[in-house]
């Protein structure tokens, strides 16, 4: 005890108690005053959308199950909620519940037959998943939609602007039919149900979008090009670059802004929009206004709607309950596995700069989902995040833990750097005699540099990165090796395993069957050259 303290102050004297209090508490377990707090009336927002959620499905037959019913009695849902319902992945979904619903039994996670099934295109080499979207999916998504747009107006940006057609680049509109439900890719569906204020500024119409070849779609997105007058561009980089492209050979236009002097603003999503932004800009005049969305086939998460910035904030009432995992080895294993004791959070519990992966619930009957996605909050007050990479998307064969947000921002500032022109990449870990290995495979514009330049460029700029990248190029990693592709080989390997579409997108990590597949096809094409 402190001298200055006596008996008959001990328990008296606020500052003993301070005292007492910082030698008992650990300082990482203490919130200071400085501490921000979560938003409450986003928390507010939140518990309502998950007593929502549960009133709308405790008829169904995985509500009777869990006993939702029972659930909506509890003291405290959200903890009641974790307790009773499991931590669930698609697969497990999928066989208990899913594969029911999809041969169209009504009632299964959610009230009635489901009428749409998004076919999420995915990297690892499984086969499509099936993903229901509801009607108050539909309607959830449409609600942050028009949040977008009404922010967009809250933009630096001419008011004439808002008036101007906007270039929506997707899927085919005409979906499989199958029994009562419809599948097809998720920008097809949403493309079919765009809400009827958006219809007179949407492009390309109903005729292009129901051609069902995507090269078809191109052609004529490019034949009907001169006839729009487009001020914002939505979809995946890769593929809103490779229309640009052909618009612009096409026309043999200097830039795109030849054709759309109006386009300022470009709304993208898919992928990490960095590795391409310095070849996207040389397809341009000046700079557009960049914003990130996050729209998966289980519904409207985030978007980016501040300017000159890299984080998007988090939508807490469009039919979605988040929750958090700590993305570390207490609770995932080393092929990206939740553990079965996993710890779960929810929007009061996070802290910034701490990966989480990301558990949703929501109206179109997915329940305590692992959705496969990592995050890291940059401000807990507006709910503002980073995507980081995937929860079986990461590269750690010898313990580097390399994340592709890691991956991303080497390529990016050794694109700005050497000023490559980096289109696309992929990365794998190899076995050799020797130990293991890092493969690139990387696809640019700059014909006069090396693979062994850019090998070398990316090697350092990841043990800056990462410290754990550093380490074990000391000890276990002992060699990287980086192979330059043909950019269209990458795309002809998407089509030749039936993912050309709007929302297809290279794996940035390569592992088990995707591999092998990529590498049989490298060698076919090798061997045909």
């Amino acid at each position: 005890m402190p001298p200055e303290y006596t008996l008959t102050s001990l328990f008296s004297a606020p500052s003993y108690l301070f005292y007492m209090f910082e030698k008992i508490i650990p300082a990482s377990l203490r919130k200071s005053a400085e501490t921000p707090v979560p938003n409450p009336k986003k928390w507010k927002k939140q518990q309502k959308q998950l007593k929502k959620l549960i009133k709308s499905a405790k008829y169904t037959t995985f509500g009777r199950y869990y006993d939702f019913s029972d659930l909506l009695q509890a003291p405290h849902l959200p903890t009641a909620f974790q307790q009773q319902v499991p931590i669930h992945t698609y697969d497990d979904l999928y066989e208990q519940w899913w594969q029911y619903a999809l041969e169209d039994e009504p009632d299964i996670t959610w009230p009635g037959v489901v009428p749409y099934y998004a076919l999420s295109s995915g990297t690892s080499g499984a086969a499509s998943k099936y993903i229901p979207v509801t009607k108050e999916m539909l309607k959830a998504m449409k609600k942050g939609s028009r949040k977008l747009f009404l922010d967009l107006a809250s933009l630096p940006l001419p008011k004439a602007l808002l008036r101007k057609e906007m270039l929506m680049v997707g899927s085919c509109t005409q979906l499989q039919t199958v029994q009562a439900h419809q599948v097809g890719d998720l920008s097809g569906i949403i493309g079919l149900n765009r809400p009827k204020w958006i219809k007179r500024y949407y492009k390309p119409t109903r005729a292009i979008t129901d051609l069902p070849e995507w090269g078809q779609r191109i052609q004529a997105i490019v034949e009907a090009a001169p006839t729009w007058d487009i001020g914002f561009v939505l979809g995946n980089p890769a593929w809103i670059q490779l229309i640009f492209e052909k618009i612009i050979a096409h026309y043999q236009l200097k830039n795109i802004h030849e054709i759309w002097p109006n386009l300022s603003v470009f709304i993208h999503g898919g992928v990490f929009f960095e590795p391409y932004k310095t070849s996207f800009e040389r397809l341009l005049a000046h700079e557009l206004v960049y914003l990130d969305s996050y729209m998966a086939s289980e519904g409207f998460i985030a978007y980016q709607g501040v300017a000159n910035s890299n984080c998007m904030e988090l939508l807490v009432d469009t039919g979605i309950y988040y929750e958090f995992i700590p993305f570390d080895s207490y609770h995932f294993d080393d092929e990206g596995n939740v553990r079965l004791d996993a710890k779960t959070l929810n929007i009061t519990q996070i802290q910034p700069k701490t990966e989480y992966a990301l558990l949703i619930s929501t109206c179109a009957g997915a329940w305590r989902y692992l959705i496969g996605d990592t995050i890291q909050f940059t401000d807990i007050v507006r709910l503002e995040f980073r995507i980081t990479g995937r929860t079986k998307q990461f590269l750690s064969v010898c313990g580097e833990h390399l994340s592709i947000d890691n991956l991303n921002q080497a390529v990016s500032s050794v694109n700005k750097h050497l000023k490559a022109g980096i289109k696309e990449f992929a990365v794998a870990g190899i076995k050799t005699d020797q130990g293991w290995k890092h493969q690139w495979f990387l696809s640019l514009d700059h014909v006069g540099l090396s693979a062994n330049q850019l090998m070398e460029a990316l090697d350092e700029e990841l043990c800056l990165l990462n410290d754990d990248y550093a380490t074990e190029r000391r000890y276990a990693l002992h060699e990287v090796s980086l192979e330059i592709v043909p950019h269209e080989l990458f795309y002809q390997w998407l089509e030749k395993r039936g993912k050309l579409n709007g929302q297809a997108k290279i794996p940035r990590v390569l592992k088990g069957t995707a591999l092998a597949n990529w590498q049989e096809f490298l060698e076919e094409n090798k061997v045909k050259s």
